[in-house]
């Protein structure tokens, strides 16, 4: 089980990242170029907490844009994810039957394929983009959703309240809906927030390799990809957004564990 006080640091850190982000807005403008003659990085000084990159641009302020952009892509995607995925799960599940049986081989089916070979490969045909990114990355990270979600229905579709719906005459689509659906919200969350996480490191990935966000536009894995020759020239290039996603991901799981246990009735 996660100790709480992880789990209030972790939203707590998310409450600030975002927050931060949001306000970046009003700090400067983190595309900005200060060259004044020298085309090398400057470590962290007063003027910039986080130092600069071999541009002149502020890494902080880059970093707080790369922020709204990877909790924006994790966001969204996870909504097309969860959509997707509760759809197809209380499709399978509530259905049943063979029907069930051959969603559900799609479903391992479509799971057993190298994901992320498949998103670069629709990345380099779509072109990069961050429209691109968010939309491929959330199409292709709805199976685990549905097999949750199919799992949940089976434990409930013969409990009494569902049966006593299906004796008053109401439609099945109406019991999937009203009933049976918000039985399975707890669960939906939980793959919801850890569908994020892995959003966010699908973007990242794709951002290091030129087919997610396209300069000059800031987002944690293009700044990564932007300090591979400074690694020890210029070391908080790498360091800074490189942290930013291990604690971000960290902070989702650990939020996403936390609610699994507590729905499973472990949290203490």
């Amino acid at each position: 089980m996660v100790k709480r006080w992880i789990i209030w640091l972790s939203l707590g850190f998310l409450a600030l990242t975002t927050l931060a982000s949001i306000s970046m807005i009003w700090l400067g403008h983190p595309n900005e170029i200060h060259l004044n003659g020298a085309t090398n990085p400057t470590p962290p000084d007063r003027h910039h907490i986080l130092g600069t990159d071999d541009l002149g641009r502020d890494i902080g302020l880059r970093l707080l844009d790369g922020a709204r952009i990877s909790l924006g892509v994790g966001l969204i995607a996870m909504s097309i994810s969860i959509v997707i995925g509760a759809a197809v799960g209380l499709f399978s599940g509530f259905l049943g039957g063979k029907i069930d049986e051959i969603v559900m081989r799609l479903v391992d089916f479509l799971m057993g394929l190298p994901t992320l070979f498949i998103i670069l490969i629709i990345q380099v045909i779509l072109g990069p983009s961050l429209f691109n990114a968010v939309i491929v990355i959330g199409a292709t990270s709805w199976m685990g959703v549905a097999r949750l979600v199919r799992a949940e229905l089976l434990s409930i579709r013969e409990r009494p309240f569902i049966l006593a719906a299906k004796a008053r005459g109401i439609p099945s689509w109406r019991i999937a809906l009203f009933h049976a659906l918000p039985n399975v919200y707890n669960s939906i969350i939980v793959a919801g927030i850890l569908t994020m996480g892995g959003a966010i490191l699908t973007e990242s990935v794709l951002s290091f390799l030129g087919l997610g966000v396209q300069p000059p536009q800031a987002s944690w894995g293009s700044m990564l990809q932007h300090s591979t020759d400074y690694l020890y020239s210029a070391p908080w290039m790498a360091i800074t957004p490189g942290a930013a996603i291990t604690l971000t991901v960290l902070a989702l799981n650990f939020i996403g564990d936390a609610l699994r246990s507590q729905a499973t009735g472990q949290a203490k």
